[in-house]
């Protein structure tokens, strides 16, 4: 087991699916996300390989989460917006050591 209390989640979907990563996301416990316009370069090999038709025009959500709603973040991941859906995303995580900025509490004990 890791010491890490945080995890950056990357979600690589073609363009015009960032609400639905988001959406799944949420669902576990996501506050929020950064979404980076990106641009394929599979080739035909690699479309034949995965037998499906890849849109170059990619966008990266990346999403910081705690450590613990890690997993189930990224199984929510594969469901809404894995290969298999016109999502066609893949998702990963790293390990984050250090984090500085955010709130420690809920939006509700802000106030």
């Amino acid at each position: 087991m890791n010491n890490y209390q945080h995890e950056v989640i990357f979600c690589i979907v073609n363009a015009g699916f960032t609400e639905e990563v988001m959406d799944a996301a949420r669902e576990f416990g996501a506050r929020g996300g950064t979404v980076i316009r990106a641009r394929g370069t599979a080739n035909a090999e690699a479309e034949r390989m995965f037998n499906i038709a890849i849109q170059p025009d990619k966008e990266i959500v990346m999403i910081l989460v705690e450590s613990k709603i890690k997993d189930d973040i990224l199984h929510a991941l594969y469901r809404a917006v894995g290969l298999k859906t016109p999502g066609q995303g893949i998702a990963f995580s790293l390990p984050v050591d250090s984090v500085v900025g955010l709130s420690t509490v809920s939006g509700a004990e802000e106030k």
